[in-house]
């Protein structure tokens, strides 16, 4: 990696990149700053945040390259940002894009100029043509904006940033890449009585036997999740095949936290064809933890995981020969059942591209609201 430059504003705003232990910390603790009074953030983990970064931890880095810098107003650290590139985005897509990722700044025009500043010097120097962002670290993990929903926390996985982070991308003169929606959907309100009659005709017509995941058998139901995820999402938008190893991370990650009757697989003759995993919203834990994990912290794990009401609709995919055959509808609905007899309240369904009229038209009538958006900004380089 080239030695990456300091970059000075007046006598008093300067750039520097993450070097040190003692940076790399202020890097991680700077949102822990800037959100203290805001009830909605939801504070990370400060040791699984500080893994991201590292070739040891994270397989990501096995195919991409990050750089962290921070901006500091004499001395006082006043905004960070992460400038990537993911090789195998770029050779998926046939791109030459760069992306920015954990932005976090004051509310300050000249502080913001030097952070995207220093990503955008960082992409051309490795030849880049456009910016995208942001990403923590790539698309398969948190991206985009917050656009609209500020009044209300993020759920597991998502976003969450002040509303002036839009202006400041704006003012620099980012435009809108693409925009991602959330729909909400209260148990409560149930099936509509239709759906209800689909799924009995789809039953009927596929003979599809839907199944939870099984623990005891956790590599090959993980084996078939890694299958139909890299190919039922192939044509979306900014998509980007994980890797084994990617995926096995994340697997590792969730595997204490899954509820495997709301991972369902749909099968026809034997073979799974569809997926629906749907997490709880470990996020209403996390808000109690103050990014750290000790002997206190996982006492209130034990306690708070078992008061979580919320739900994140995280993955629904049907492989391509399967996808007008209405599986879906048959994996949303069972999942619907699971998680009224487990006793939630609500699921977020996120995020869905907001040109992707099947899926958001399939939620709302399902009953979901569109009550958080996002928006992903690039810049040509």
């Amino acid at each position: 990696m080239r030695n990456s430059m300091n970059i000075k504003h007046q006598s008093a705003l300067e750039m520097i990149p993450v070097r040190t232990r003692r940076e790399a910390e202020d890097f991680i603790e700077l949102p822990f700053y800037l959100y203290k009074n805001d009830p909605n953030w939801i504070p990370p983990l400060r040791k699984e945040l500080e893994k991201v970064f590292h070739r040891k931890y994270n397989p990501f880095l096995q195919h991409a390259e990050i750089e962290r810098f921070l901006c500091k107003d004499t001395g006082r650290i006043v905004g960070r940002i992460a400038c990537i590139i993911d090789d195998n985005h770029n050779r998926f897509h046939k791109e030459k894009t760069a992306f920015f990722g954990f932005f976090e700044s004051i509310n300050d025009n000249k502080v913001a100029g030097l952070l995207f500043d220093s990503a955008v010097t960082w992409g051309r120097e490795r030849g880049m043509e456009r910016l995208r962002g942001p990403v923590n670290p790539s698309m398969n993990a948190e991206c985009a904006f917050l656009l609209e929903g500020f009044d209300m926390p993020p759920v597991l996985m998502m976003p969450f940033n002040p509303p002036y982070y839009l202006s400041l991308a704006e003012a620099y003169g980012f435009g809108k890449g693409k925009d991602l929606y959330a729909f909400h959907k209260t148990t409560s309100a149930g099936i509509p009585e239709r759906f209800e009659k689909l799924v009995e005709l789809v039953r009927h017509r596929t003979k599809v036997v839907v199944r939870p995941f099984e623990m005891k058998y956790f590599d090959r139901d993980l084996e078939h999740i890694k299958r139909i995820y890299n190919t039922a999402w192939e044509k979306n938008w900014g998509f980007v095949p994980m890797t084994n190893a990617e995926i096995d991370k994340i697997a590792r990650m969730l595997k204490p936290l899954v509820v495997p009757d709301l991972v369902l697989f749909a099968e026809v003759e034997g073979k799974p064809v569809a997926v629906g995993v749907t997490v709880p919203n470990y996020n209403e834990v996390l808000k109690h933890l103050n990014g750290s994990v000790g002997i206190t912290g996982f006492a209130k794990f034990a306690y708070y995981r078992h008061k979580v009401r919320g739900l994140r609709a995280l993955v629904f995919g049907v492989l391509k020969e399967y996808r007008k055959t209405g599986l879906h509808v048959v994996l949303y609905y069972e999942t619907e059942k699971a998680a009224q007899r487990l006793g939630y309240d609500w699921c977020e369904l996120s995020w869905n591209l907001e040109d992707n009229d099947e899926i958001n038209s399939f939620d709302t009538s399902l009953g979901g609201t569109i009550y958080k958006k996002y928006r992903i900004y690039e810049v040509d380089l």
